[in-house]
């Protein structure tokens, strides 16, 4: 297991490939801001953690504490469409809110793996963890293979743990939840339905 990786889970864990919410997030803002004919602000980290919480059936108990582990490629410094951007800012840092506190892990990919097997050994360490209740995960579930041998592998998952997968369309259902990425990043853009609505 990589040495970012702590040993104890809080009850709430989520799981994010850096790199792919960050391009999701870049191709929304060019998309919208065509079809809106405005500017699109970058992407508020905090409020995209919250609807991903909420999306995940979180509900607001201030005891509640969640880890929120950010995998990215050693060679990248930071996001480009979210705020804060910094990697190593975020690693280490908190914030609370109605739902509880966050806590912030930027883990890098180290030489001898890549970011899916890394992603789906964090994914097994907190599906086999006592002491995790709740798990969302977003893998880039579009290129490469990482979508389905999450699939496989939480069909061992515990059925009292409640696992939810997100992507940007409906996918091969398994023993998790579904949810669509777009929506929590398209809030955490600032865009708003009744923006659509109007359009």
């Amino acid at each position: 297991m990589n040495q970012g990786i702590k040993a104890q889970w809080s009850e709430n864990v989520i799981v994010v490939d850096a790199e792919y919410i960050d391009r999701v997030a870049f191709n929304l803002i060019v998309n919208f801001e065509r079809m809106l004919g405005r500017k699109i602000q970058q992407a508020d980290m905090a409020r995209w953690i919250d609807c991903v919480a909420l999306d995940g059936g979180m509900k607001p108990e201030n005891e509640a504490i969640t880890s929120v582990v950010l995998i990215y490629e050693k060679s990248s410094e930071g996001f480009e469409n979210f705020m804060p951007d910094s990697f190593q800012e975020l690693d280490g840092k908190a914030f609370s809110d109605n739902l509880g506190e966050f806590v912030f892990s930027a883990v890098p990919v180290e030489e001898l793996t890549t970011k899916d097997d890394l992603l789906v050994d964090i994914v097994q360490a907190v599906m086999e963890a006592k002491e995790v209740r709740r798990m969302m995960v977003i893998p880039n579930s579009e290129d490469g293979d990482c979508y389905g041998r999450l699939r496989q592998l939480l069909h061992r998952a515990d059925d009292d743990k409640r696992i939810t997968l997100f992507a940007m369309q409906p996918m091969p259902g398994g023993n998790f939840r579904q949810e669509i990425l777009g929506y929590s990043l398209m809030q955490a853009l600032g865009i708003s339905a009744s923006e659509l609505d109007s359009n």
